[in-house]
């Protein structure tokens, strides 16, 4: 028939339907079978030929049974390019409905025929006599089949017919609703194309523009943005910030307090803005985006010295952001590039990352330029949650974000204050490996699936067979062939045609194996029991992600975590002030200030304690004033060692145990004697003014005993020290979640933190109803299975030159008098370093010790409370599980 029909019917000033296109292929022929909702629901048949897709309309769609003949109209050609469309055929043009691609492949005719032209000129033949034989490669549709012309049906009635071979089936195979491109079914579809076609023409939409004709939103209070800048500390520009993250949650809400705005489905990004050395982009993975050109070249034309925090994304045509087209840009001709900014972390020369997010925003708006559309302020929307969301999945957005007016910003955390919804399901995952079907013409089948478990195990979830197209898998497999190798990065046998972690009693398509470096994101209808992904859809590689940050996201309850972000329920801390301001002025050298009922003398309030950083006595007696009620529990009653630093990290340093006619009136003493019949009177920690008297006197970090006053002989918690010596800290993160797996299997609980110095501290409740012997016993357990199993760097000799550099793992820190520096303690370390609770979540490659320090503890406790407390909870049964250490490990 040729298009001369095809293009007589279509007014392509209204409609998006494509107009030509030729095959690029010079192997293969195509076939494509969309599912057309218009005046009746149908499927379109589709098969290349003759630079043409020869087309019938198949009411019933294809069956896999061989006794069933569905009936097919033949209809006009179409154009090649038709076999990627779907979308909105506009109501009033023809064939007006929506369209999807449910499946696609590659096709030949039955029987030995080599080359595509001769393929194609023995297909015309068969056409021409009314019968075509077919062999289909397809993701839904597989095996041999025949177009029959039947004579009862008029000139262009035909039957499609299955043929008896492996894939002929009694099932339903219309039941597989969804696009092979896009996962969408055409409800979905229909969703996500509204709007595209307006005022006679194709219109480039703006999401959050369009959002704020759906929702009603209350205008945002005018805010004095000169009087936030004045007030905003001063700092130098922050150096490899990682964006803040939010915490997904099950379903939308309405809450006063919060704000809404679109989850952008993109690359995030950090750009920092130099007037003098210029612009970058920075991804997650502090990695440069320098390929997206217009953003950068953007950005430079700014003149101005900032920190912006937002998302590279690509804007299809329906005014959707497209994750596929953001993976493959390489130039303006790719896609709508646009950069959405949403956050501002520091502005010429002023910190603005402790500023409430609202005037964060009023800040951002006032100082970005407006003339380039490729970079947008990102709306935020003070606006009914469950209307913004509801919003949101009618235009088929990806999601959106809930953030408090008066978060603040902290980097790398994953806040509470800043929650996300999913419209669309979707996980970042590893590529373990990929499948390749007998006789397919395709690069490869199905990629196989992996995420982290919380130890550090890959665990298989599926495989994903659709969403690509030629180009990309010829693309992917440049990438996966210098990864291919013999052995499986699973630790348990997996069948990858029968998800389970037994070993299989049959495989199908051969698995080729890759190493877990690569990661994709994919969108799936929901996880089974055995954690594998259902009606997985690939959407695009993520080349802003490591593999071994990839874990399964599990959505908290929106309920509960909302509540939790509410600063009274910042009481999972024993807290009552969140708020505090500073206590001292930092220009004035000495002052005098009423702590807890008593008078405190501070001098020297100027000097400079940590030079490289600015960072004087006062910065550090002011932090504890405001971490003061966080560290009190783990100081309370318990003997101190006064580490002193009168010069600062760079002066002379000593220990100072006894406090006799030294300690003002008003301290509370403990009096102990050692077995060789030393007397020692330590300072007892009783309030936040006894924490500021030993800070007074030069005390940088704050080291207390393990046990109180009161049971000095019983430890509170065992303690197991990572020393790494000369080891890297990943190394380090490496043998805490060893130690982690060892406690994990014997039900103990354990909570990590930084040392603020080199290493990282693992806490064990013990109740203080132990000794110190007893807690020393069992962390050497601990200690001796996991140097078995990471003995390569690791050593239990307490001599340096023993040890040959190998990593330390101290289980002699349990005894009576030792110390180390407590939960929240500063360190005298560069950077003025933190001592920092963490979470096990956080506790993965990348971590780093200068991740926390003076400047942002505070910030970070905000949010997330005081991850440590656990520790001071009910101990464990120490008979208990060294039993059942003994029947785990030997």
């Amino acid at each position: 028939m040729g298009l001369k029909e095809y293009v007589k019917k279509r007014d392509f000033r209204k409609t998006a339907e494509p107009k030509a296109g030729r095959s690029k292929d010079k192997d293969h022929l195509m076939f494509v079978i969309q599912k057309h909702d218009a005046t009746r629901l149908h499927y379109d048949f589709r098969l290349e030929m003759d630079g043409v897709l020869k087309s019938w309309a198949v009411p019933k769609g294809p069956s896999l049974d061989p006794k069933i003949k569905h009936l097919a109209m033949m209809v006009e050609d179409h154009p090649f390019d038709y076999r990627n469309f779907e979308g909105i055929i506009p109501e009033g043009e023809y064939g007006g409905g929506t369209v999807i691609v449910w499946d696609q492949g590659i096709y030949e005719p039955i029987g030995e025929i080599k080359g595509k032209k001769a393929q194609e000129k023995h297909l015309l033949k068969q056409l021409e006599s009314g019968s075509v034989k077919i062999r289909l490669h397809g993701e839904k549709v597989k095996g041999e089949f025949a177009l029959v012309k039947t004579h009862g049906m008029g000139e262009n009635g035909w039957l499609l017919i299955k043929h008896k071979d492996e894939f002929a089936t009694t099932t339903d195979i219309t039941k597989k609703d969804k696009s092979v491109l896009s996962g969408k079914n055409l409800e979905q579809m229909e969703r996500t194309s509204e709007k595209v076609w307006a005022n006679g023409q194709e219109e480039t939409l703006k999401p959050d523009e369009e959002l704020a004709d759906k929702v009603e939103a209350e205008e945002p209070e005018e805010v004095d943005v000169k009087a936030i800048l004045k007030s905003a500390p001063k700092s130098s520009a922050p150096t490899n910030v990682k964006p803040m993250k939010a915490t997904l949650v099950d379903a939308p809400f309405d809450e006063p307090g919060w704000l809404f705005e679109v989850k952008w489905d993109g690359y995030r990004a950090i750009a920092i803005l130099d007037k003098k050395d210029g612009v970058q982009l920075i991804s997650r993975n502090n990695l440069p985006f320098e390929k997206y050109y217009p953003i950068n070249q953007g950005l430079a034309t700014w003149k101005m010295n900032a920190v912006l925090d937002g998302e590279l994304l690509v804007l299809n045509d329906k005014g959707i952001s497209d994750f596929g087209a953001m993976q493959n840009w390489r130039s303006e001709a790719d896609g709508n590039l646009v950069f959405y900014i949403f956050d501002i972390l520091w502005y010429e020369g002023k910190n603005l990352m402790g500023l409430p997010l609202a005037e964060r925003q009023a800040v951002l708006q006032s100082i970005l330029p407006s003339d380039n559309d490729h970079i947008r302020q990102s709306k935020i929307f003070d606006a009914n949650g469950i209307d913004f969301f509801s919003a949101a999945e009618r235009m088929g957005l990806e999601g959106i974000i809930a953030k408090k007016a008066n978060s603040v910003y902290t980097s790398d955390l994953r806040s509470k204050e800043w929650l996300k919804i999913k419209v669309q399901r979707r996980q970042e995952v590893v590529i373990a490996g990929f499948t390749k079907n007998e006789g397919t013409g395709k690069a490869f089948s199905a990629l196989i699936l992996g995420v982290y478990d919380a130890k550090g195990a890959l665990q298989f979830t599926g495989k994903v067979g659709t969403g690509f197209s030629d180009k990309l898998q010829k693309e992917m497999m440049a990438q996966f062939k210098p990864l291919i190798t013999k052995d499986s990065p699973f630790d348990y046998d997996v069948d990858v045609d029968k998800p389970t972690r037994f070993r299989p009693k049959r495989m199908g398509a051969k698995p080729t194996w890759l190493k877990p470096e690569l990661v994709c994101e994919v969108a799936y209808a929901e996880v089974t029991g055995d954690g594998v992904f259902r009606q997985a859809s690939f959407k695009g590689m993520r080349e802003d992600k490591k593999a071994k940050d990839v874990v399964l996201e599990n959505p908290a309850d929106t309920g509960t975590t909302v509540k939790d972000a509410a600063p009274a329920d910042l009481a999972l801390a024993p807290v009552r002030n969140t708020e505090r301001k500073t206590l001292l002025n930092p220009t004035e050298d000495t002052q005098v200030k009423k702590i807890c009922g008593h008078q405190l003398k501070f001098n020297h309030v100027t000097k400079l304690y940590w030079p490289e950083d600015k960072v004087t006595k006062g910065d550090m007696l002011n932090y504890y004033y405001k971490v003061g009620e966080y560290i009190m529990p783990y100081l309370k009653d318990r003997p101190m060692s006064l580490n002193r630093f009168p010069g600062g990290i760079h002066g002379n340093s000593f220990y100072q145990k006894n406090v006799t006619d030294k300690a003002p009136d008003w301290a509370k003493t403990f009096h102990h004697v050692t077995d060789e019949g030393k007397e020692t009177n330590y300072l007892v920690g009783t309030d936040e003014a006894s924490l500021l008297w030993m800070n007074s006197l030069g005390c940088i970090e704050i080291n207390p005993w393990f046990s109180r006053a009161q049971s000095p002989d019983n430890p509170d918690y065992c303690v197991i020290d990572l020393d790494p010596d000369k080891h890297t800290y990943d190394q380090v993160v490496q043998a805490a979640l060893e130690v982690k797996k060892v406690l994990d299997a014997i039900g103990v609980p354990a909570y990590p933190k930084t040392s603020g110095s080199t290493g990282m501290h693992i806490y064990i409740p013990l109740g203080a109803k132990y000794s110190y012997d007893q807690s020393q016993m069992f962390a050497n357990i601990v200690v001796k299975i996991v140097h078995k199993e990471i003995s390569e760097f690791t050593s239990l000799e307490r001599s340096i030159a023993a040890r040959k550099g190998k990593m330390y793992l101290d289980y002699l820190q349990n005894r009576p008098g030792a110390t180390i520096a407590g939960p929240y303690s500063l360190r005298p370390k560069p950077g003025a370093t933190v001592s920092m609770p963490l979470s096990w979540e956080e506790v993965k490659p990348g971590l780093t010790i200068r991740q926390f320090n003076i400047h942002n503890a505070i910030d970070r406790l905000k949010e997330t409370g005081d991850l440590f407390h656990g520790v001071l909870g009910e101990g464990i049964d120490l008979a208990a599980v060294i039993k059942k250490s003994q029947s785990i490990f030997g």
